[in-house]
């Protein structure tokens, strides 16, 4: 097909709040060796979106400084050495940034064929979540069928993809959230909901669960939930770290308790791993969790839909924190 020279793309003016994305014209870009380019139909918004628009997201060499981690829309263009897709083909993919434009360039061993039956909207929120909790929380954590799990942030894009994986996968499920709307919203994913704001997590779990803890915590929050995620611990679990809303520095750690537990601490960046360990999960996911959105099941759940050029709105909405799931753009 024949392509246009440019492209409509939302630019970061420069470090700061919602109001610095702003459209733009710039050329198309190329697929290069080993890659797809992608007419994209919608993108995903994501909190690492936030935090290079804020200036402080850790940015290694060579990625893109446009945002957007995951995309979905027709495969238009393939570079040198690429097999496993062709001129056409639906797909939705992970990037290495880029996806907030109307075009975008991956690594074709980071792109996936869109589940049975999912529209572009859907399909764009499936990448950079559930290739995250994936890595996280069954790979990292050692999530498994009969254990039981605590997820912060229970109503996020990660936090109702992770609960419904659990589900799906056979683990109780534990999730946090801070208003009666999104606890109930957890309940219906078949999780315990806690609300942090009138309760104490680790008190809850302890209670649920006569003392015996959780296997494993996905958390979001870092600093100011590191000893109560210790406490709620099961002997020899896993605390995984996402992110740091709570703090990315903690002064005050129970390290007796660690040692008590012989708890493990670990996190990661989805954006920082190679090329090679992004294409590892992929094909965990399409050995895995594929089968069971073409089934119709664990489908993402969708908050709110903003046109491209309203990015800025779908950042304002996600750093509010009343979304309930994901927030997608609509690119025409």
């Amino acid at each position: 097909m024949t392509l246009p020279l440019t492209m409509t793309l939302i630019e970061i003016t420069e470090p700061g709040g919602p109001e610095v994305l702003q459209p733009r014209q710039a050329p198309v870009p190329e697929a290069g060796p080993g890659e797809i380019l992608i007419r994209v139909r919608a993108a995903g918004i994501n909190r690492p979106d936030a935090l290079q628009r804020a200036g402080t997201y850790p940015m290694k060499p060579g990625m893109s400084p446009i945002p957007g981690l995951e995309v979905s829309g027709e495969v238009v263009a393939i570079g040198a050495d690429v097999q496993q897709f062709a001129v056409g083909d639906k797909v939705c993919a992970l990037t290495n940034g880029g996806g907030y434009a109307q075009f975008c360039a991956v690594p074709a061993s980071q792109a996936l064929p869109i589940p049975d039956g999912m529209d572009w909207l859907q399909a764009a929120a499936i990448p950079e979540t559930y290739f995250t909790v994936w890595a996280n929380l069954f790979e990292m954590g050692g999530a498994r069928r009969g254990q039981r799990a605590l997820i912060h942030g229970g109503t996020s894009g990660i936090g109702t993809t992770a609960l419904m994986l659990c589900r799906e996968f056979g683990i109780e499920t534990y999730a946090t959230a801070g208003s009666a709307d999104k606890c109930a919203a957890i309940r219906e994913l078949g999780a315990e909901a806690i609300n942090y704001r009138d309760e104490d997590f680790a008190q809850v779990i302890a209670e649920k669960t006569a003392g015996q803890g959780v296997n494993v915590v996905l958390d979001i929050m870092g600093a100011s939930y590191l000893n109560q995620n210790i406490a709620a611990l099961a002997l020899e679990g896993h605390v995984v770290m996402l992110g740091f809303l709570g703090g990315a520095r903690a002064n005050d750690v129970d390290l007796l308790a660690i040692m008590a537990k012989r708890a493990r601490l670990t996190g990661s960046l989805l954006r920082s791993r190679t090329t090679a360990e992004k294409a590892a999960i992929a094909e965990q996911l399409r050995e895995h969790v594929w089968p069971v959105l073409n089934a119709g099941r664990c489908l993402p759940m969708i908050d709110k839909v903003y046109s491209l050029n309203d990015a800025a709105q779908a950042h304002a909405r996600m750093e509010a924190g009343d979304h309930i799931g994901k927030i997608v753009l609509r690119v025409d």
